[in-house]
């Protein structure tokens, strides 16, 4: 049973992290999340059906758990014109647009931001998101377009312009 949570956790955590870093806007709070998740879905291992789709059971530990997170601290939290720098790299135009798609994601309400990690980065249908949200699949279309709509108005069009440059010349 251990090796298989281990072999599961090294070959699928990496996904889940990113996952968990864009529904939390936040990489520190993406690792907590993920790490509390993991230790849950650790206890019951023994009683899944691991042949079917643990990922499944992991993304739905994933929303749960980050919904209830958000709904006990977003009134401790206190929101922040500026965000501090961040440390940068070498690493060009393509990490400058993840950025800003990444800081106008978390600056989405969270069933937003869930229904369009959920949709566009884990690749789940509407019918499954809705499952996971708790919600009704016309909910999550809801959710998914006007998340859409406030993340064009955030994104700058000059970013918008590089995007298509690079997605033009072959660089995702």
């Amino acid at each position: 049973m251990d090796a298989d949570f281990a072999d599961f956790v090294r070959h699928r955590g990496d996904h889940h992290l990113r996952t968990a870093v864009l529904l939390t806007g936040d990489w520190h709070t993406a690792e907590d999340l993920l790490q509390s998740c993991l230790g849950k879905l650790y206890r019951v291992w023994h009683r899944l059906d691991t042949s079917s789709d643990p990922d499944a059971y992991l993304r739905r530990i994933l929303v749960n758990t980050h919904r209830s997170w958000w709904r006990a601290r977003w009134r401790r939290e206190i929101p922040r014109a500026d965000l501090p720098d961040l440390p940068g790299g070498d690493g060009g135009e393509v990490r400058a647009v993840a950025e800003e798609v990444r800081n106008a994601l978390a600056r989405l309400p969270v069933r937003q931001r869930t229904a369009l990690v959920l949709r566009f980065f884990v690749d789940l249908p509407e019918t499954e998101v809705a499952a996971l949200m708790g919600c009704s699949a016309g909910t999550v279309k809801t959710h998914t377009h006007r998340g859409l709509r406030a993340m064009r108005r955030m994104i700058s069009p000059d970013t918008a312009v590089n995007r298509t440059e690079a997605q033009g010349s072959g660089i995702r």
